[in-house]
């Protein structure tokens, strides 16, 4: 008697500002290795890109399959996993695919950091816990992995680390970096991005823990304080601009003005607010109703020492908050959007609003156009090498109130690989358990990446604030080499 197929719904998510032809490409490859390994493939035909496109896949039935496929044919917020998983009573495989792109051009697809939102989206906000996937279909370690996936065998999520690193030998001093946050308020500009669950926010939470207020403006006031910048403090900024970074002469003048407006009119709410920090909704409208990126003006805030966060990440400007009050440095705050298992490396990235000072050569901190909208203002320059750690403030989907996750490792030399600001990061501990925890545990697409080991400190931090560690380290590298 002949088996039956596995009965397999295939999702591919992508977004229009992204490489379309490969990624649909690459989704009609996953299909076909699907079918060729057995499986019975429903599911939508095309990409899910637009309102209308999840409405059509929301009409397919996930209830008769024995699993569930999202191939994150590239990046994609997570509204599908919210709309189409969160009730869905079979298994959820995520698939992210490696990035095909030569070195230096932007993320083509940026797949995996799509995959991470997902993961984070299920676990966080509906109870779900997805399995990954991450390589290509022609790789024969993915064939095999999804072959044991339709015989029932799912990839195994890695359980979430228990080390102990040690704690900071002067513990009165976290108390008053702690201290010295309580009274503090971070601006917010916009409301979270549609489908970007890691940008939510708890104000209750922060108040209780931090003593963190916030000031609240919309993208619209924001737009409305650029308008009322006056052309000398316009120029002055421009020109002071275009003297720390002389690549902004090759640049449009009038994109690079407007970027001059942008940047005054945040250092001046921050001035006029008491700003210690900034969480901006850096797209769809600044670059869409504005015609001008900001990357390059938080970039110039960061210089000047005001951590600053893009996407309305609230608590990843919190963390780079608590990090520079514990001694780090500037820091900056970057997706995880490449994997080289063999070299135990990750690939940390964002569009380009890293402080000049941050690049591997601050003398040569290019400002360029930005990487998937092609209008100005962002940095294109690689960032500094040497120890880093990796740290994140997020939820507790176990528990409720916040966790902070911890990792270290050393940032190599290599040439900008992504368009924006890229470090390739040598991990203390196993790559590809990190990234598959990052999916399956429910971390956020977005950690802080810090130049300064302020591990035993932050660590005696979250003990005081009783927020839970989960650290990826061997116990050799979580001591402190300061």
């Amino acid at each position: 008697m002949t088996a039956p197929r596995p009965r397999v719904a295939l999702v591919a998510t992508a977004r229009p500002t992204f490489a379309v032809d490969v990624a649909r490409e690459r989704a009609a490859q996953a299909r076909e290795l699907l079918v060729a390994l057995g499986a019975e493939v429903t599911g939508p035909s095309g990409l899910v890109m637009t309102p209308e496109d999840l409405d059509e896949a929301a009409g397919h039935s996930f209830d008769d399959v024995d699993l569930v496929v999202n191939v994150c044919a590239s990046f994609s917020d997570a509204s599908p996993a919210l709309r189409l998983y969160s009730e869905v009573d079979v298994p959820i495989l995520l698939w992210a695919f490696r990035e095909p792109g030569p070195v230096g051009d932007r993320l083509w697809l940026n797949s995996l950091c799509g995959a991470n939102l997902f993961g984070h989206a299920l676990v966080v906000h509906a109870g779900r816990v997805p399995h990954l996937v991450h390589g290509d279909p022609g790789e024969p370690a993915v064939r095999d992995a999804l072959a044991r996936a339709l015989a029932g065998e799912l990839p195994a999520a890695p359980s979430l680390p228990d080390v102990v690193g040690e704690r900071a030998g002067d513990p009165e001093a976290v108390e008053r970096a702690l201290g010295s946050l309580r009274g503090r308020t971070l601006g917010l500009v916009g409301d979270a991005p549609a489908g970007f669950t890691p940008s939510r926010y708890d104000a209750a939470l922060l108040e209780e823990l931090f003593g963190i207020g916030v000031d609240e403006i919309s993208v619209e006031d924001m737009f409305q304080r650029v308008a009322a910048v006056d052309e000398g403090q316009r120029e002055d900024e421009r020109r002071a601009a275009t003297a720390a970074q002389p690549s902004l002469a090759a640049l449009d003048p009038a994109q690079v003005a407007l970027s001059a407006g942008v940047t005054s009119a945040m250092r001046s709410w921050g001035e006029d607010s008491g700003l210690s920090g900034m969480a901006i909704r850096c797209w769809p409208e600044f670059p869409s109703s504005l015609g001008v990126c900001p990357c390059s003006s938080l970039s110039r805030l960061a210089d000047a020492g005001t951590p600053t966060a893009c996407e309305r990440d609230v608590y990843g400007a919190v963390t780079m908050m608590l990090l520079e009050a514990l001694g780090s440095g500037t820091t900056y705050l970057v997706d995880t959007v490449d994997l080289e298992a063999d070299d135990n490396l990750v690939r940390l990235w964002h569009c380009g609003a890293a402080a000049t000072s941050l690049a591997a050569d601050p003398s040569d901190a290019r400002q360029d156009v930005h990487c998937n909208r092609k209008i100005g203002v962002a940095g294109n320059f690689p960032l500094r090498t040497g120890p880093v750690v990796m740290a994140r403030l997020t939820e507790d989907p176990v528990a409720g109130g916040l966790r902070l996750l911890l990792a270290s490792g050393e940032s190599v030399p290599e040439p900008n690989r992504f368009q924006g600001n890229t470090a390739a990061v040598r991990l203390d501990t196993s790559a590809e358990e990190f990234v598959q925890a990052l999916v399956t545990g429910g971390f956020p697409h977005h950690t802080v990446l810090a130049w300064t080991d302020v591990r035993p400190a932050l660590r005696t931090a979250a003990d005081r604030l009783g927020v839970p560690v989960i650290e990826f380290a061997t116990a050799e590298s979580t001591r402190s080499a300061s």
